[in-house]
């Protein structure tokens, strides 16, 4: 019989898709964002999806769908733009967002949980409390932890790209068992050298921006990266071989957009051409809207063929310039950086919408915010050998 699984702030189920490859069973998701619940439905039809806040869920709604023993796992990817440094003022915000990792020991309670697993950013480990406070957030988390029994846990921090992900994504984890015998651990990594962007993107066809042509059909490069992501029978869809590819769909960028885009080398975003164009130069420019009047300096990355890429964020339609071509990434090139596998079907939200109040999600934000699927498999693998106790 299967280990069991409940995926808390399950996203589109990026957790769900590794973990249901290492062969875990996902019985229950809950998520808030109608467009990932959309996403996370049309790939993962067996598993009981509970579109709500999770503060609102209550034990009637999850019992039914528990084995007698309780479950084997809870996984819990609270909301991370608190915790995160990447923005100017997210971090500063203190509110309950921070303390949402409670729902997730609620939940494990209810489900009677043998092991919960957290994921989060690593900047989570120097969050306080309140602004001048000196309690951590994850000193909070291991306390309550321990009030709800789970008195053995174990903190990680993994690299993604360790796992054969090609982005280099730090994640920081809590492993929590209630057993104090079980002798909790990490995965090992599974590769020695970096999954390349080239790896990650061989197979599919390169498309021009502003037209209608889309990118069907695998071209005849591949590599043992893209072969995965096309094998169906590793990430067990039941499905055969992915032979037509979806989402290689032409975005639109003006003239500007495009010229800005040819003046960026491999390595290059945003902030080097406000570096290298000065002065004049650059208020010719900024006239034509080439640069903008105002610099970002997570915008306009243009990645490296030869390496992995950087960490894929709900950003990626404007942090990230193709490698070759001048062009954002399509929707199907960012989840190939993130693993998620051919046949995924990011069936919910249009492809953009404005970054507003997190009611909608397009497929780009899903993709950015989700655990890449071959990080989710590793635990998945390294949860099942903790189970049966085959990794002390």
């Amino acid at each position: 019989m299967a280990f069991t699984h409940i995926d808390c702030f399950s996203g589109p189920g990026g957790i769900c898709t590794g973990f249901h490859a290492a062969g875990l069973k996902t019985l229950v998701a809950i998520e808030c964002i109608q467009s990932c619940v959309d996403t996370y439905s049309a790939n993962h039809p067996e598993v009981h999806v509970i579109h709500s806040d999770i503060r609102d869920v209550t034990a009637e709604q999850i019992v039914p769908f528990i084995p007698s023993g309780g479950v084997d796992i809870v996984s819990s990817g609270m909301p991370c733009e608190t915790f995160s440094t990447a923005g100017n003022t997210s971090r500063s915000f203190y509110d309950d967002r921070q303390f949402l990792f409670r729902e997730g020991i609620r939940i494990a309670k209810i489900a009677d949980a043998k092991l919960i697993l957290f994921e989060n950013v690593p900047a989570i480990t120097t969050k306080t409390v309140t602004k001048n406070s000196k309690d951590l957030i994850v000193d909070i988390i291991e306390k309550e932890l321990d009030e709800a029994g789970y008195t053995n846990h174990k903190r990680f921090i993994l690299n993604a790209a360790n796992y054969g992900v090609p982005q280099r994504r730090n994640r920081f984890f809590i492993l929590a068992a209630k057993d104090p015998t079980v002798v909790l651990s990490a995965p090992k990594a599974t590769c020695n050298d970096e999954v390349t962007v080239q790896d990650a993107l061989a197979g599919l066809p390169d498309i021009t921006p502003n037209t209608a042509v889309e990118g069907t059909q695998y071209t005849d490069v591949s590599s043992a990266y893209s072969d995965t992501m096309r094998d169906n029978a590793f990430w067990k869809t039941g499905a055969e071989r992915s032979e037509s590819i979806t989402y290689q769909t032409p975005m639109k960028h003006r003239a500007c957009t495009l010229e800005r885009f040819s003046l960026l080398r491999p390595g290059e975003s945003l902030k080097d051409l406000f570096e290298k164009y000065t002065g004049s130069d650059r208020e010719k420019l900024q006239s034509r809207r080439v640069l903008p009047k105002k610099m970002f300096i997570k915008r306009n990355y243009r990645l490296k063929l030869n390496e992995a890429a950087p960490t894929v964020t709900s950003h990626c339609l404007d942090e990230f310039v193709h490698p070759v071509s001048n062009r954002a990434l399509t929707v199907r090139e960012c989840a190939r950086l993130q693993s998620f596998p051919d046949c995924y079907n990011f069936a919910g939200g249009p492809y953009i919408v404005p970054h507003i109040e997190k009611t909608v999600q397009d497929k780009y934000e899903q993709i950015g915010d989700a655990v890449p699927p071959l990080l989710a498999y590793a635990w998945g693998t390294e949860l099942i050998r903790i189970l049966r106790g085959e990794n002390r």
